[in-house]
């Protein structure tokens, strides 16, 4: 966003230099949901458990959320052209090692090294859109990276759902690889460098810090689910996440060239609307993974039939989240926020009260209320937090959340897992039993996130007030 403020460059070819990145932006975010189908069966083939196996999303999430805020000083030090492309053989490169892994921990590092990959593609699309296109075309083109970034995790289940069916889940892998191939070919034929190559200074320590501090939350909530709250683990991880990420909001705070400017957290309406689009984020990320398992595992639906039936709820996220920000422009946020998570309360109980003799067409559509409400919710929030700022701290703002909902979304699986792994432990009965239960412990969490977001919402003030 900051490169927006900066003159407009002239390219020979903009809509091929956009073909490489948007491709690349369909793959990471389809990658972002498509393991969630897969996880039971990767449980079996690994032999591990479900706190283990949801590192595959929490860490995905966790170094996506980490690389983002580097984007911006990353592209001061590389030219465009070099980061895409190596984002692109990045992402090649971590799926082949998770597609050949022949165990969790190789098969977790290269998940790892795709994330690095979606964490530059990301945020360098929007950038590169605002300097190469001019203003009457960049909402047009916006629009369609937006199209792209919803779709693909709208459809991932679904195709992960059809190919598990018939091939093995290598496949899911080796599927990134044409997409990524097609986008290099463009990349290294047709896209342009439009960033200035200025190499500023890297403060080393606050990477670090950010690295360690949000690694120790997500660590500490994963390991919960196993250890416990009280574990010496667990709490250790916590503390030290908290304390390193305390030292790092200091320093944030008195560095002049900061690597996230947190000083735009003293505007209310940001700090509002921004809290609101990371625990909206946080209740779509961990419903998406909760609602795959409970189809297999709860009702013991078959891999193929979970892919289709998580399509509707996906599809209407994807048309919902393409309407909100009209909503915005003709009637302010709070009425689409209010509307949008009364909705999702009401689908998320509906998912409070399944059973496993549930029909699949009564928690199909819960997901789709659920599905309705967040997105109906979420551009106008995210809009609302935005309009408070200007210039480059609009660019802040817009790397801050990015960052955040990656972080929050890691955080938010991870608990939904310890949740998950509580309640399956806290009553006897048939394993199918004990999961729904377990589920429904998930879901409470989502349902005391949508309870606080709700509150949140009602703080809102539209641009007339």
């Amino acid at each position: 966003m900051e490169n927006a403020l900066q003159a407009r460059k002239q390219a020979a070819h903009p809509g091929l230099m956009m073909v490489s990145m948007l491709l690349g932006a369909f793959v990471g975010m389809f990658s972002e949901t498509s393991l969630n189908i897969a996880l039971p069966k990767l449980m079996t083939a690994f032999q591990v458990s479900t706190s283990t196996i949801q590192w595959l999303v929490t860490g995905y999430m966790l170094i996506i959320g980490i690389i983002l805020p580097l984007s911006s000083i990353i592209t001061k030090w590389f030219t465009t052209r070099q980061v895409i492309i190596f984002a692109l053989i990045d992402f090649m490169v971590g799926a082949c090692i998770s597609a050949l892994a022949h165990n969790f921990t190789i098969l977790l590092i290269g998940r790892m090294i795709q994330g690095i990959g979606t964490g530059l593609i990301l945020p360098l699309m929007f950038a590169v859109v605002m300097q190469i296109f001019p203003p009457k075309q960049i909402g047009a083109v916006l629009g369609m990276c937006a199209l792209v970034i919803m779709f693909a995790p709208a459809i991932g289940p679904t195709l992960t759902g059809l190919i598990l069916a018939k091939l093995s889940w290598q496949w899911i892998f080796w599927l990134f690889i044409p997409f990524l191939f097609i986008a290099l070919i463009f990349a290294i034929t047709s896209l342009e460098s439009v960033s200035e190559i200025t190499k500023p200074h890297v403060d080393i320590l606050s990477i670090i810090e950010s690295a360690v501090g949000c690694s120790g939350l997500v660590i500490g909530a994963s390991l919960a689910s196993e250890d416990g709250w009280t574990s010496p683990t667990v709490l250790s991880a916590l503390i030290i996440g908290i304390i390193v990420l305390i030292f790092y909001t200091h320093r944030q705070l008195h560095l002049e060239e900061p690597i996230l400017n947190l000083r735009i957290f003293k505007y209310p309406a940001f700090t509002i609307g921004s809290s609101i689009v990371m625990l909206d984020f946080g209740i779509i990320l961990s419903t998406m993974y909760l609602l795959p398992l409970f189809y297999q595992r709860g009702l013991l639906v078959s891999v193929a039939l979970t892919g289709l039936v998580m399509l509707p709820g996906g599809i209407i996220n994807a048309a919902t989240s393409a309407i909100a920000g009209r909503l915005y422009d003709s009637i302010g946020a709070k009425r689409p926020l209010l509307i949008g998570f009364v909705l999702a309360l009401f689908g998320a109980l509906m998912l409070a009260f399944t059973t496993p003799q549930s029909p699949l067409i009564y928690v199909v559509c819960a997901h789709v209320i659920l599905m309705i409400g967040c997105p109906l919710a979420m551009s106008p929030a995210q809009t609302s937090a935005l309009s408070t700022l200007s210039g480059f701290e609009s660019g802040d703002g817009s790397t801050i959340m990015n960052t955040m909902q990656q972080v929050i979304g890691a955080l938010a699986t991870a608990l939904a897992t310890s949740c998950l792994a509580w309640g399956s432990s806290s009553i006897s009965g048939s394993e199918t039993v004990r999961f729904t239960n377990g589920f429904h412990y998930g879901i409470y969490f989502a349902i005391i996130l949508i309870v606080v977001a709700l509150l949140l919402s009602f703080k809102i003030k539209d641009r007339k007030e």
